[in-house]
């Protein structure tokens, strides 16, 4: 059989590969290009665990990164079963879309409704990365605290009722901010402002962390590396995050790569020279906070502002979410990884930032998309138009995150696995011993004090035995060991190395 040219005609049903060749309406390139750039939005997820697990304490540090693979596998279900559907059907409301393609019914080769440039079924894979991602920059906010299985339970819930309409109204053309001429390239409202809302709601849902403004609690991150890991991860997958928005392999992904990478630079340095001021040292977590808030700041505008716009991007962003993370003292909120500080905030600025330099010609470098652009073009009322997507797109998050988690809460009354915070004591263990049983650290350093009349054991090996006591004391305290004083069989106590010199031995308990 010959096979004929797509027929738009059949779009409803996505077309028949057995009676027409349904490539011929696309080029191979624009395909090739989003399907690269899905991946790379894939694995800024793992990025973000990292990240998030090098801020936190050791003894709940792969709670976090379990989190954020996990929510891949929800969130991806999710997205088949109805979440595409409700923000990207063809039939939407201005608010929400609705089950015409439920299942991904009929999703194949129909133009999508983000490009004529991609068929349905790409633009249904790349825009699950970003709820995806969504869901997994949300989920820091039970660090140390929050139990897991309800927060499964919330991703779920939460991509239905707060991800999916947002994505709708902002990148749906039947959308009511699209409708209303709103820009947001890549994210802004629906990634990072619905994020940081929602990390915010949940952290005053379930409390602060026990020792919350006391000594007792140990703000220091525990693992630099991992942040520096995180980092690159989430740096280069931002290129697919913002010039894969451009949906084709055309001048406007260039254009938004170059002014991604640009804005993360400046952030970057902008953050260390804000630290610098009070420290008088040079922070290796500050330049990634900063990097990350650029990248946030830039990806509304990355498809529409010129390179010298990125550079404001930049600075704006590592000035204002520097100053941002003070607002959870003045909110009263255990925000312990400065979510709504960096996406948040960041995506605020992006926003608005974007209705001042928004560009009419950057947007038209994709050779179709028409814009009036912002006050660069004379377009004075664009800012208004981003303030009103912003501040709705913020207040529903927060309002519908705390609605979510109050209802779960409500049925742990009669579903207790559904409680949110864990208890005091699993809070105390560590949420990777409570929780998951699996631990990012599974060793103890042993350290010898020599006192007065004590034969030096140089050659001192810790026994079989020694080590299991050891593993039993560092699946409790998660070394290092900040205030107990436990001794091994032989008597040689073990302490915070931090606090010793020269380590005798390393046991590891694995």
């Amino acid at each position: 059989m010959t096979l004929i040219k797509y027929d738009d005609n059949a779009a409803a049903t996505g077309g028949d590969s057995l009676t027409q060749d349904l490539n011929v309406s696309y080029e191979g390139g624009d395909m090739a290009w989003v399907i690269v750039a899905t991946a790379l939005v894939l694995l800024m997820i793992p990025g973000v665990g990292f990240f998030y697990s090098g801020l936190a304490r050791r003894k709940s540090a792969l709670s976090l990164i379990w989190l954020t693979v996990m929510a891949v596998s929800v969130v991806s279900f999710q997205w088949f079963l109805w979440g595409y559907s409700l923000a990207f059907s063809h039939t939407a409301s201005s608010f929400i879309g609705d089950l015409s393609n439920v299942g991904l019914r009929n999703v194949l080769a129909r133009p999508s409704v983000g490009s004529p440039r991609i068929p349905d079924v790409l633009f249904c894979v790349y825009q699950g990365m970003f709820a995806c991602m969504t869901v997994a920059l949300a989920s820091g906010a039970v660090s140390e605290r929050g139990r897991m299985l309800p927060c499964v339970v919330f991703m779920f819930i939460w991509t239905t009722v707060v991800y999916d309409p947002l994505a709708c109204w902002t990148w749906n053309p039947a959308g009511w901010s699209y409708q209303l001429g709103g820009l947001d390239f890549a994210g802004g409202t629906p990634v990072h402002i619905s994020s940081g809302s929602a990390a915010l709601a949940y952290s005053y849902v379930l409390g602060k962390r026990a020792g919350h403004g006391t000594h007792a609690l140990n703000y220091r991150p525990h693992n630099i590396t991992f942040i520096v890991i995180g980092t690159v991860f989430l740096w280069v997958g931002w290129f697919g995050f913002n010039a894969g928005s451009a949906l084709s392999a055309n001048l406007r992904a260039a254009m938004a790569a170059l002014v991604t990478n640009l804005a993360a630079c400046v952030g970057g340095v902008t953050w260390c020279l804000v630290d610098y001021r009070l420290e008088r040292k040079w922070s290796v977590v500050g330049f990634c906070s900063g990097v990350v808030s650029g990248l946030v700041c830039i990806t509304p505008g990355s498809g529409y502002v010129p390179p010298w716009a990125a550079v404001i991007y930049g600075v704006t962003a590592g000035v204002g979410c520097n100053f941002a993370t003070q607002l959870k003292y003045y909110l009263g909120a255990d925000d312990a990884l400065d979510i709504f500080a960096v996406h948040g905030v960041g995506g605020v600025l992006g926003n608005l930032l974007t209705g001042i330099f928004a560009a009419d010609y950057i947007a038209r470098l994709d050779g179709y998309t028409r814009i009036q652009g912002g006050w660069l073009n004379r377009h004075w009322i664009q800012l208004a138009i981003q303030l009103a997507d912003t501040v709705t797109g913020m207040a529903y998050s927060f309002t519908m995150t705390v609605l979510i988690l109050i209802t779960i809460s409500f049925a742990s009354r009669w579903v207790p696995a559904l409680k949110l915070r864990a208890t005091p004591a699993e809070e105390d263990a560590g949420m990777d011993d409570a929780e998951l049983g699996e631990f990012a650290y599974d060793y103890v350093e042993i350290v010898r004090e020599i006192k007065p009349g004590m034969q030096d054991y140089s050659d001192f090996h810790a026994t079989e035995e020694d080590t299991t006591s050891m593993r039993i004391l560092s699946r409790g305290s998660q070394f290092p060991l900040h205030s107990q004083q436990a001794e091994s069989k032989d008597g040689y106590p073990l302490r915070d190395f931090s606090r010793e010199s020269r380590p005798v031995e390393v046991g590891n308990a694995g």
